[in-house]
């Protein structure tokens, strides 16, 4: 099977890392895939995906007609403008349209093609939260639940090298959160709740803190250090912590990638009862979930004060990695799924339809 992707991966975002992650699961089983930047290829990447074996057209989006491959293809956007600004271009070359949102709410551009044109063919949820929080956005628009399927965000686990930082009684003990500068991903209620860790020799270190995230948390606290955006690479970070405690600010976690990250590194997490954390931590096993601010500051605390406690977490929620929640094969199965039966449905528009699209993007 054949695939196009609008969009390039990135170093940055939960989206664009995903993405890098999928296009290696997808090549690791023979998929053929096709990239589609449309004018914004990041050198960095382009040598990576090249080194997977993706194939990157360098078009601008009024000449994709001009790829032989392209027309029926599937198309796939993971949160990109891109997919959105030119779904109707791909409708008109008779592409089915697969859409990965990696948010718990509608675009606008999203609302304007489906108001004005239809809903895409499929539509990929991380999470059953995700998934709860769109499928009743979506049904005004007249989606019904089997354009839906759940596929875990891919993760490869080679990535990020299994190297967990020992913790002796008494040391140095280093609790972090790393997102990017989003008001919404970042809570004023950070260094109170840290402070509150009732374990002496604390040492905090925030990763992705610009000024508007300073102004938010307000004045740094002795114990803490912030670093701007990708300051060091995530491998680096996340080998200085004990453990990982995000507490967001409004932003409701789909299915966050930090975690997966802290969990493929060897570092506990200890996060909020909400959201995808709830369905990506089993707790007290994997990881600790927190009810409120209070428990997050005592179960951060129980990691700095029980180190046999904390490795087992920190091995169990590998292991949970593996079998599960980056299991290649689960997640492949899935996509598996997926494709099959979008090549098992009818994937063209009404004839009046068809024909206006291809009249808007020959005279655009």
């Amino acid at each position: 099977m054949r695939l196009f992707v609008v969009g390039y991966p990135g170093d940055l975002g939960g989206a664009c890392t995903e993405l890098w992650h999928t296009l290696k699961l997808w090549r690791r089983f023979g998929l053929e895939v096709h990239l589609l930047p449309l004018g914004r290829p990041v050198p960095k990447w382009r040598s990576l995906v090249d080194g997977i074996g993706c194939v990157t057209h360098d078009v601008q989006p009024e000449h994709l007609a001009a790829i032989p491959v392209l027309p029926g293809s599937p198309v796939i956007g993971f949160c990109n403008s891109d997919f959105l600004a030119h779904a109707h271009r791909f409708r008109a070359l008779d592409c089915p349209l697969i859409w990965v949102n990696c948010m718990t709410w509608l675009f606008d551009a999203e609302k304007k093609i489906y108001a004005e044109h239809d809903l895409f063919d499929a539509f990929v949820f991380q999470s059953e939260f995700q998934r709860s929080e769109l499928e009743p956005q979506l049904a005004e628009f007249g989606y019904t639940h089997d354009r839906g399927y759940l596929i875990r965000g891919a993760f490869d686990l080679e990535e990020l090298p299994f190297a967990p930082r020992s913790h002796q009684a008494g040391d140095v003990f280093v609790v972090g959160r790393m997102a990017r500068p989003d008001l919404d991903k970042w809570s004023s209620n950070t260094w109170p709740i840290y402070n509150a860790i009732q374990y002496a020799n604390k040492r905090a270190i925030m990763l992705g803190v610009d000024e508007r995230i300073h102004q938010k948390l307000g004045p740094t606290p002795p114990f803490a250090d912030c670093l701007r955006p990708m300051a060091i690479p995530v491998q680096q970070y996340l080998s200085n912590l004990h453990c990982l405690m995000p507490i967001n600010g409004g932003a409701r976690e789909n299915w966050p990638r930090a975690g997966l990250e802290a969990m493929a590194a060897g570092v506990p997490v200890v996060a909020q009862n909400e959201w995808g954390w709830s369905e990506m931590i089993a707790h007290g096993e994997t990881g600790f979930l927190a009810n409120n601010d209070c428990e997050l500051a005592h179960f951060a605390a129980l990691l700095a004060y029980d180190e046999e406690l904390r490795q087992a977490i920190i091995k169990q929620a590998y292991q949970r990695l593996q079998d599960e929640l980056a299991s290649p094969e689960r997640i492949w199965s899935d996509w598996q799924r997926l494709f099959s039966q979008l090549d098992d449905q009818s994937h063209h528009s009404s004839g009046s339809y068809h024909q206006q699209l291809v009249a808007e993007a020959v005279h655009e």
